[in-house]
């Protein structure tokens, strides 16, 4: 059994794995729920907060540096939270931002085929 520390949405999850042998079946063991521990900073939570003026309330940015693989979006375009916004490509992955809440799109930030840093705005939504 291996254990892991992970943290998703700045939650952090014990889990626990269990390796198999090779072409055997796993086997169904009880999940017990993970106790998620508090989080170091209140300040990491909700980071999609635009200053005030900006062209959107809520700003979507890229969680890795990477290629804007395709634009789903434009400006103006009502979306549902989780509705895929960028395909955003780093190291060799295809990662789908999507939206964190329903709204409309203020601005696209960028374009297909460019390059981004960790943090940099790629879309504003209201």
């Amino acid at each position: 059994m291996k254990y892991y520390n992970i943290t998703v949405n700045g939650v952090a999850y014990s889990v626990s794995v269990e390796e198999t042998a090779a072409g055997a079946a796993p086997v169904a063991a009880p999940a017990a729920p993970a106790a998620p521990k508090a989080p170091a900073a209140p300040a990491a939570a909700p980071k999609a907060a635009a200053p005030a003026g900006a062209a959107g309330a809520v700003t979507v940015k890229a969680p890795m540096p990477g290629n804007i693989l395709d634009v789903k979006v434009a400006a103006g375009a009502s979306v549902k939270a989780g509705d895929v916004l960028v395909i955003l490509e780093a190291m060799k992955m295809e990662n789908e931002i999507v939206a964190p809440q329903d709204g409309t799109v203020a601005s696209v930030n960028v374009n297909k085929g460019d390059t981004v840093n960790s943090g940099d705005v790629l879309v504003s939504m209201n």
